[in-house]
Formats: structure tokens, C-alpha cells, sequence
């Protein structure tokens, strides 16, 4: 599912709402979500899961294209881990 269509999805199920206000709600909440793991917050949704940053050392990689070793810097990523209701869905339970 894309943006479009979640914001579609809620508009339809919820016709006492605007599109325009629903689209609104949406892109809010996750340019919530991005700043505060930008902040290196964590970010939890009970029953869906948890967003939150790792962080990756600084390491020796190597150019798959010239063999050659490159230092590769340390870096942040984004990290989801499922929640127990998401997980148990998932698994049928």
C-alpha cells in the first residue's frame, strides 16, 4: 500500500472527513515519526511495531567492481521491529 492509497482507504471509511484534511493527518504523522528518529528517538505503535536508529560503525568495505578496499564511514539507519500483535497476525495466530 502507498500513501495515496492509505489516505484513500481513510477518506472512504470515514466520509465525515475531508480528503484534503485526511492527507493532512497522514503526511503529519510521519513527518512526526521521521523527526524524532531523526532526533534518535525511538517511535512505538502498540500492536504494529517500533522505529527507531541503529547506528553502523565505521568499516572497511571493499568496490565489488575494482576489488579495491574503501573505507566506508559510520552511519545511522532506520530499524522497524514488529510488534507482537503485527508478528502474531502475520503468523496466523
Amino acid at each position: 500500500m502507498i500513501r495515496s492509497e492509505l489516505i484513500q482507504k481513510i477518506a472512504d471509511e470515514n466520509p465525515h472527513l475531508f480528503q484534503r484534511d485526511v492527507e493532512k493527518i497522514v503526511n503529519t504523522i510521519f513527518e512526526e515519526i521521521t523527526n524524532a528518529m531523526a532526533r534518535g528517538d525511538r517511535v512505538e505503535l502498540r500492536g504494529f511495531g517500533a522505529f527507531s536508529v541503529k547506528k553502523r560503525d565505521a568499516r572497511i568495505g571493499r568496490n565489488p567492481r575494482t576489488g579495491e578496499t574503501v573505507p566506508v564511514d559510520e552511519k545511522f539507519v532506520p530499524f522497524f521491529k514488529t510488534g507482537k500483535l503485527l508478528r502474531d497476525r502475520l503468523n496466523g495466530k
